[in-house]
């Protein structure tokens, strides 16, 4: 029988923060793969403040996640694009942009796309 399982954000196995202190990463593993409760501050965005770490020309991780406060543009490769807010459910294919919009802190937790997200390029 499978046991239960209790992590919290409050107090992460890692954390990354993102380059000029424009918000970090938290991560709680579970045998399934890493969770992540991604916080962008105001100002924040992808290419200036991850693509330094990770080195690549957009970003390279699939999301799938639950907006839980702040509002998000992402645009993709392809030029599509869409914004995200409180109570939304996202799926991110790799190959995009994204900025948060407004003066509020974006949060994002993230079941899928967090496990290399941020990770400096070896």
């Amino acid at each position: 029988m499978a046991s239960m399982i209790r992590k919290s954000f409050d107090d992460p196995e890692e954390t990354r923060p993102f380059k000029d202190a424009t918000g970090q990463l938290e991560l709680v593993n579970l045998d399934a793969g890493a969770v992540g409760r991604a916080t962008f501050l105001p100002g924040w965005k992808w290419s200036q403040h991850v693509k330094p770490i990770v080195q690549t020309d957009s970003c390279m991780a699939a999301h799938v996640g639950y907006t839980v406060s702040g509002r998000l543009k992402v645009v993709m490769d392809d030029g599509e694009e869409i914004e995200y807010g409180p109570g939304d459910f996202g799926v991110i294919p790799p190959g995009h942009d994204a900025w948060v919009l407004g003066d509020e802190p974006y949060v994002f937790i993230d079941w899928q796309g967090m496990a290399d997200y941020a990770k400096p390029k070896e």
